[in-house]
């Protein structure tokens, strides 16, 4: 069809849409059913594998596994951001990443102990495709929208995102609560393990299917005819990295800052990718099936939960400024981190989530917004979210990795998770040594 101009309505909503049909692999995938899943296939008393030539324990594997896809992704990501800038047809490359991870999650349905590396392989290649597929969406924004129209369908993006994962994981919840109601047979045991396999397959065709409403609006690239690949042009990202790096040595307050968001960030990403494991293990649940069902409902509170941070943390950030408001949701997550070793019952983990909700709402948002008001007059803010995004996932890499070694030598994730306390509380000191600015303090 023919191209729709720059801030059509219609071209606009289909891009906000991809966030309905991605949205879904975080919740399902990374956070939900995916956790439970891959915790359900070892027996209660042995979580223990042998795998690649180690003795590794279940969730330090998934530790590491996440850890390595995320090193391959923040090296990609700014090859693949240097290309997104330049080629014409860069919708080809965001489709190749959108269905390279919707495939491996139909994939993780085959998932098994018995071939254990095939598993891996779509978990790992899943979260590549993801976040592969990410860099050309958020790149497209500045092509499709005028620069006033960008933070209204940015946050639609979000909100469908929101409402389209958490309708999902209501059907996934209620096919593994009630399967026979599905069609599912078996034993309660083994018509759950079922049910959830059956998610992953929806995942997968939830995402293409509706990605394709997105595809069908938007323009092949940026340039129309596009740039013929060179070296220069794929290493073009990694040169922006550099130049940031190099500015940042003459701005005190962002480089400070910086430090601050990548320890913060690092346990912040941390814990909430282990968070299920981490439940799943330390939890005293009465069964295996009210652990499935209470740690599904934990992420949903989570998720509503943080919309309502999300907003009283903008509303004290307005009255006591950025960076106070920072430090104290450090503050929160240290102690919170602290209790985790504590924590036993069932009814102390819904605690836990409803604050951790509150806090992740808030602490990612205002991490970002404090970054740009500290960003120097520039029209090159895209260097400087490229920075910030590699900084955050490299951030990942050694907080799972951190983790995972914890995990697997102490053999308790409560120890892990309790010593990422200490990160926040490194990132309070940080956070400090920011200098007084009037909009940040």
């Amino acid at each position: 069809m023919k191209n729709l101009q720059k801030g059509d309505k219609k071209l606009l909503n289909a891009w906000a849409f991809y966030d309905w049909a991605n949205s879904v692999y975080t919740l399902t995938i990374a956070s939900a059913v995916f956790p439970i899943f891959y915790e359900a296939l070892f027996p209660k008393d042995n979580h223990y594998i042998d795998v690649f030539g180690f003795h590794l324990k279940n969730s330090a594997l998934i530790s590491f596994t996440t850890a390595g896809a995320f090193l391959v992704v923040s090296f990609i990501s700014p090859l693949l951001s240097g290309i997104a800038d330049y080629v014409g047809n860069k919708k080809a490359f965001m489709k190749f990443f959108c269905y390279l991870g919707a495939l491996s999650c139909v994939g993780l349905y085959w998932f098994d102990l018995d071939d254990i590396y095939i598993g891996l392989a779509f978990y790992f290649l899943g979260l590549i495709g993801y976040w592969g597929s990410l860099v050309f969406y958020n790149s497209y924004l500045p092509d499709i929208a005028f620069e006033e129209q960008q933070d209204k369908i940015s946050a639609k993006g979000y909100s469908l995102g929101y409402i389209g994962s958490v309708i999902l994981l209501i059907i996934n919840l209620a096919m593994i609560m009630k399967p026979k109601l599905f069609g599912i047979t078996g034993t309660d045991g083994e018509a759950a393990m079922k049910a959830m396999r059956y998610s992953f397959i929806m995942v997968g065709v939830w995402w293409i299917l509706f990605s394709q409403y997105t595809y069908y609006y938007l323009p092949k690239g940026s340039k129309e005819n596009g740039q013929k690949l060179t070296n220069d042009v794929v290493f073009n990202g990694f040169k922006e990295l550099k130049k940031v790096w190099a500015l940042l040595k003459e701005n005190i307050p962002l480089k400070r800052y910086l430090g601050g968001f990548f320890v913060s960030s690092m346990a912040v990403q941390t814990v909430m990718l282990v968070a299920t494991y981490f439940g799943a293990q330390e939890i005293q649940w009465a069964s295996k099936e009210e652990g499935t069902i209470g740690l599904i409902t934990c992420i949903l509170i989570i998720q509503l939960v943080a919309v309502v941070g999300a907003v009283l943390t903008s509303r004290a950030s307005s009255k006591f400024g950025n960076i106070p408001t920072l430090i104290v949701i450090n503050a929160i997550w240290a102690v919170s981190c602290g209790l985790a070793f504590f924590i036993t019952l069932p009814i102390h983990f819904y605690v836990m989530a409803t604050v951790a909700g509150f806090v992740m709402g808030g602490i990612q948002a205002l991490s970002r917004s404090t970054y740009s008001k500290l960003l120097p007059e520039t029209e090159d803010t895209a260097s400087f979210f490229s920075f910030y995004d590699v900084a955050e996932k490299i951030g990942i890499v050694i907080g799972m990795c951190f983790y995972g070694i914890v995990d697997q030598l102490t053999g308790r994730p409560r120890i892990a998770f309790t010593i990422l306390g200490i990160f926040f509380v490194m990132a309070i000191f940080l956070l400090r040594r920011v200098p007084k600015k009037e909009i940040l303090n």
